[in-house]
């Protein structure tokens, strides 16, 4: 099923996106391009630095030099950044390159998470999500969306991914398996997702794009956890 085939008449309505709090922009960063979380902190990617915060407050508390122009995932150990047309494996506590696997879109790649042992990384103008091996880069299977795909994220067995075209911008839950449309955020006008990361319970994290900053937006269906 190709993206063109996809029907947009039975799309579910789209709700407003509930933005939690938000975050920066920070000292020397022109934007957010990648977003993930290691179970305690957010990390963004902004072009030069990888930066490492607070959920709650805000409060940068690592950061690595690196380059960063697109996603970023955890995968419980390790760091995954998208650098241009790589993907490079980062130790967190030295910031020291691993290994480095070719991106799928050959530096038109947008959002990345990991998920199952594997990399999945978002093709933003191809609108598609790319399942790809970490150890080789191999292509394993590829989903198909109807909108432009920026971040990219799993959680709980539901795969979700940020678009962004022209002044609006979504959260959407889809099908893995056909690419249908299962749920639907706008957010507020002129407000963009770049980077996305679950933080496994009741937030998701938003890369902002241009606007530096990081959003934390409310999982829907989910209780509210303790902060």
């Amino acid at each position: 099923m190709t993206p063109e085939t996809l029907d947009r008449s039975t799309e579910p309505a789209v709700r407003t996106a509930e933005i939690v709090r938000e975050f920066g922009p920070f000292p020397d960063a022109a934007a957010v391009h990648g977003v993930t979380h290691d179970g305690h902190l957010v990390w963004a990617a902004t072009g030069t630095r990888l930066v490492a915060f607070d959920g709650r407050d805000g409060k940068t508390l690592r950061t690595i030099e690196h380059p960063c122009d697109a996603g970023t995932a955890f995968d419980g150990t390790h760091l995954w950044q998208i650098a241009e047309s790589r993907i490079d494996k980062i130790d967190p506590a030295s910031g020291d390159v691993l290994a480095s696997i070719p991106a799928p879109g050959h530096g038109a790649d947008s959002g990345l998470t990991w998920a199952e042992g594997s990399l999945w990384v978002g093709q933003y103008r191809d609108r598609k999500i790319h399942r790809i091996d970490p150890a080789t880069g191999a292509l394993l299977r590829t989903i198909e969306s109807n909108r432009f795909v920026t971040g990219v994220t799993w959680v709980d067995g539901e795969l979700w991914h940020g678009t962004w075209e022209g002044d609006e911008s979504e959260l959407r839950r889809i099908d893995a398996a056909s690419g249908a449309v299962l749920e639907r955020l706008a957010m507020p006008a002129g407000t963009g997702i770049s980077g996305l990361e679950s933080d496994g319970a009741d937030l998701f994290y938003c890369g902002g794009g241009g606007s530096g900053k990081v959003r934390a937006v409310r999982r829907p269906g989910v209780p509210a956890k303790d902060s």
